[in-house]
């Protein structure tokens, strides 16, 4: 078992994996609800990180593990208010016009584009501009990625192209989205973002 609070008196570095169920990311803290192999603690997230100080981690993954939260404004703003300045949130999350993920009577909530760009300063934002009025938590988003790939294996020709053209700007993302996600549909969004402390 993992003493958290031997690593941050040592001030080791703090890698979370957030939801990461059996699939822990080597050389990380895997958090999860439920006691399995490879889980370092068992922790409900919809009640936050209330075990981990301020600005302490120095890195988070989380691998399709917000779709299954209800309190996901809760949970973002504990992952920004343990995130040291700098450090980012590495986040994989299933896009909305993916078929498959609809069959996980687990998922709360599908994403987006705009989804994460609620938390984002209306300065920052994409041309489409998003309310971010609704909470105080502000991230800045260092990349977003479209994944083009059948619903398992390697992505083949096609999904290659898609992956090349979509993704080569925000303006061809956005367009994507707003015209052509139901005829192509994307399999998830990858996104990095650091806390916004300006």
């Amino acid at each position: 078992m993992i003493d958290l609070a031997e690593l941050l008196e040592r001030g080791e570095p703090i890698v979370l994996d957030l939801g990461c169920g059996r699939t822990k990311r080597a050389g990380s803290i895997g958090i999860d609800a439920a006691e399995l192999p490879g889980v370092d603690i068992v922790a409900n997230l919809e009640d936050g990180l209330p075990f981990l100080p301020d600005r302490s981690v120095d890195a988070i993954h989380s691998d399709h593990f917000l779709e299954h939260v209800s309190r996901f404004e809760l949970v973002m703003a504990e992952i920004v208010r343990v995130l040291k300045p700098g450090a980012k949130a590495y986040v994989t999350v299933p896009h909305f016009s993916n078929p498959y993920f609809y069959s996980d009577y687990t998922h709360q909530r599908f994403f987006g584009l705009y989804t994460f760009y609620y938390f984002v300063d209306e300065r920052r934002q994409l041309t489409r501009k998003v309310p971010s009025f609704y909470t105080p938590t502000r991230i800045l988003v260092e990349s977003q990625r479209l994944v083009f790939r059948p619903g398992a294996g390697r992505p083949g020709r096609y999904h290659r192209v898609l992956n090349r053209l979509v993704n080569r700007s925000a303006r061809a993302q956005e367009r994507y989205e707003a015209h052509l996600c139901y005829l192509f549909p994307c399999y998830e969004l990858k996104v990095v973002f650091s806390r916004d402390d300006t």
